[in-house]
């Protein structure tokens, strides 16, 4: 019995002495690697060396103003190995910390094979003071910072927001997001069993943080402000809720403002009622902008000789294309019927002129035609950029210009085409083909961008010439004519200062509502320029606004809003009047 007994314990401790030897063939072998990195993770500190993100400015006139600040706070990051769960209920889990926290305790003592964990964010300095006069183990305080935007509201849907991630979000913070955000580096330090840093070893790591660009943008600081408040004021006065505007210099692209309202606080980026309100509308929202597209029509007839400002033709209030009948919004006003000019045409708004010069610009003045229709494409796409994203440093939409060969009903498409509807394109594209239309017929890429702030100083980027020639510059020079011509007409006279050079055009467009165009909603846009009496305009600017449901007409309401822009405009950029 007791010989049966050994041989059992002696056949045990074999097993056990076999256990032990692959055991330990396992870990010293075939699972070496994953060993020592757990035992080097024992006295091994890792810790983030924040970048620091780039503040944004605007312009004040000549000098650089910040309006999208830094201010330090503290991160709180814990190694659940080692803290100690009554520090932590006392110092990090409390009542002034609790907006602060990103985790709860449970979270943290869930687990304690982890050894790096961030538990709060956004900690004041006074805050932080506190924790470190504690001094509790396995707790650190890494500086970081948050957004201030001391401005407010302003410029709140171009500027876009930083979130709790620290990731930019909508406008310049979500475009330029990776300038702004710099890269982190690293710090990796052998520690002792106390968790304390030791200054020498080979495997101690530091790489340096890279901090963010302090972008400079082009927008003006006084302008982006007064047109705000311009916009703000007739939205209340005509009783519309949206509204976008901008201005740029049409001479080399650049932008001075990009308005949209309502506006919100991106202090405060959650206090919204939808993320619509986040949308930079002026390079992200596609839309039919209507009449003001007759600008692009009548310059292409221009620039091939096909018709000019006082080419007539006639006036039957409507044509019928493709079976559809295709009206003027003046159709039924008898002194407007009959023999008719281009220029005539403009100052109207009549669709039947711009659908006259699509039938010249393809030869045949009694029908559309593909030759014409490829052509009005080659132009509104290749010339003036619409229906393309232009470049500008924003999230921007593309649109949509239709193929002028494949599909049904091109002709009916493309004779809406030239005054504005059945396209989608955004109000950077139609002013950055505007001002090539009125510089000398340059098309320049839009820029927001002006340079970079570089130790306390303004460092301008390269300047862009035009990226080509959108028409030729006496085409530019008739269109200046018309425009100026559109709006002296008799219904627009007397609302300039004299000596000013100033010209522009309305777009009232239906809405698509359930598949058909509306008849009660309407969209209202004007596009004008600005300058010296005898030289070349000095300003642009675009206006759009309207109420979802209601009609809102162009001549009545952004008009207004274009002429109270401009005269802050002229007395702003100081403008003198010519002769």
């Amino acid at each position: 019995m007791n010989n049966n007994r050994l041989k059992f314990l002696k056949i045990l401790l074999y097993v056990a002495v076999g256990v032990i030897l692959v055991r330990l063939f396992m870990i010293q072998i075939v699972q070496k690697s994953e060993w020592v990195a757990k035992a080097e993770a024992q006295h091994t500190m890792e810790n983030t060396i924040k970048a620091k993100r780039g503040e944004i400015y605007m312009m004040d006139g000549n000098e650089p103003v910040a309006v999208v600040l830094n201010e330090q706070v503290y991160t709180i990051a814990v190694d659940p190995m080692m803290v100690d769960e009554k520090e932590l209920k006392d110092v990090i889990f409390t009542k002034d910390l609790e907006k602060n926290l990103t985790v709860g305790l449970d979270d943290v003592l869930e687990d304690r094979a982890r050894r790096y964990m961030i538990v709060a964010k956004n900690v004041s300095r006074e805050q932080a003071k506190k924790i470190e006069e504690k001094d509790p183990v396995g707790v650190w305080l890494t500086a970081t910072t948050k957004r201030v935007y001391p401005e407010g509201t302003l410029a709140a849907r171009l500027l876009g927001f930083v979130n709790e991630d620290g990731e930019g979000q909508y406008g310049v913070e979500g475009s330029l997001d990776e300038e702004l955000a710099g890269k982190d580096g690293m710090l990796k330090t052998v520690a002792d069993v106390n968790h304390v840093a030791l200054s020498i070893g080979n495997d101690n790591i530091k790489i340096p943080a890279e901090d963010g660009k302090n972008v400079v943008l082009s927008v003006d600081r006084n302008i982006q402000a007064n047109v705000e408040r311009i916009l703000a004021q007739k939205m209340a006065e005509f009783g519309k809720d949206q509204a976008s505007a901008l201005v740029m210099n049409p001479r080399n692209g650049t932008v001075l403002a990009m308005v949209n309202l309502p506006a919100y606080d991106p202090a405060n980026y959650g206090n919204v009622d939808g993320a619509e309100v986040y949308v930079n509308r002026v390079t992200s929202d596609p839309y039919e902008p209507a009449s003001v597209c007759k600008g692009f029509t009548f310059a292409t007839g221009i620039d091939l000789g096909a018709i000019n400002a006082q080419t007539t033709f006639y006036n039957n209030g409507y044509e019928m294309v493709d079976g559809w009948m295709i009206k003027n919004s003046t159709y039924g006003q008898a002194n407007l019927l009959g023999t008719r000019t281009i220029q005539e045409a403009f100052n109207w708004s009549l669709n039947t002129g711009s659908m006259y010069a699509l039938r010249a610009i393809g030869g045949d003045e009694t029908q559309i035609t593909e030759k014409g229709r490829k052509i009005l494409y080659d132009y509104f796409v290749n010339h003036f950029g619409l229906g393309q994203e232009t470049g500008i440093e924003l999230f921007e939409a593309k649109g949509l210009i239709n193929d002028p060969v494949e599909g049904d009903g091109r002709d009916s498409m493309y004779a809406n085409m030239t005054f504005g509807q059945n396209l989608m394109v955004t109000m950077i594209q139609v002013a950055s083909g505007y001002s090539a239309l009125i510089n000398g017929g340059e098309y320049y890429a839009p820029t927001i961008v002006k340079g970079y702030m570089e130790n306390g100083t303004l460092v301008e980027k390269e300047p862009i010439g035009p990226v080509r020639r959108a028409v030729k510059e006496e085409t530019s020079a008739q269109m200046r004519e018309m425009l100026w011509g559109t709006r002296s007409s008799q219904r627009l006279y007397g609302i300039d200062r004299d000596g000013y050079y100033i010209g522009g055009k309305t777009g009232t467009a239906q809405v698509i509502r359930n598949g058909a165009y509306s008849m009660d909603e309407w969209v209202a846009t004007y596009i004008g320029f600005g300058g010296r009496t005898g030289e070349m305009p000095e300003y642009l600017a675009m206006v759009r606004i309207w109420k979802d449901g209601e009609t809102t007409g162009a001549e009545q309401y952004a008009m207004p809003v274009f002429n109270d822009i401009s005269n802050y405009l002229i007395d702003y950029l100081k403008i003198k009047p010519g002769a």
